[in-house]
């Protein structure tokens, strides 16, 4: 019986513990606590504290922007040819050109002829539905097929 009495004081004076605490929360988010908030605005001056509510604001503000940004600089890059897929990026040249000449451009360009590796990646290229060189030579020796990377063609 004494067990249950005690168990009973504990969970009585944790729900006293919990409502305060959901008091003072109330009070300090409707500005009822201002000293607290004071207090905790001038520690941040000499402590490396940070006022989240305006940290969260200016993070919202720089998200926006550089989303803005990101979104004007993804046309942009398709209105000069580019394509994206996935992390990647693809230009879609409107010239003929073999493929030496093909890849020289596209180093130029600070990239290199196409890679292929997946399935979805092959599907984004062919849904294009424009003639193209990828990065797949056997110039170093016949028959033996190697990405412009160096790696070995590993599947057909």
């Amino acid at each position: 019986m004494k067990t249950f009495r005690f168990a009973s004081v504990c969970l009585g004076l944790l729900c006293v513990l919990l409502l305060t605490g959901i008091i003072v929360l109330f009070l300090y988010d409707n500005g009822t606590i201002t000293e607290s908030e004071e207090k905790w605005s001038n520690m941040s001056h000499s402590f490396p504290f940070y006022n989240t509510t305006e940290d969260k604001n200016q993070l919202e503000i720089n998200n926006h922007n550089l989303t803005k940004e990101a979104f004007v600089t993804k046309q942009q890059i398709q209105h000069l040819g580019w394509r994206n897929f996935r992390s990647s990026l693809y230009f879609l040249s409107t010239e003929e050109k073999g493929w030496e000449e093909s890849r020289q451009d596209c180093v130029r360009r600070g990239a290199d002829l196409v890679i292929i590796n997946s399935e979805e990646e092959q599907r984004f290229l062919f849904d294009l539905k424009m003639r193209s060189w990828i990065g797949l030579t056997d110039k170093d020796k016949e028959g033996t097929w190697k990405w412009v990377d160096g790696t070995e063609l590993t599947t057909g």
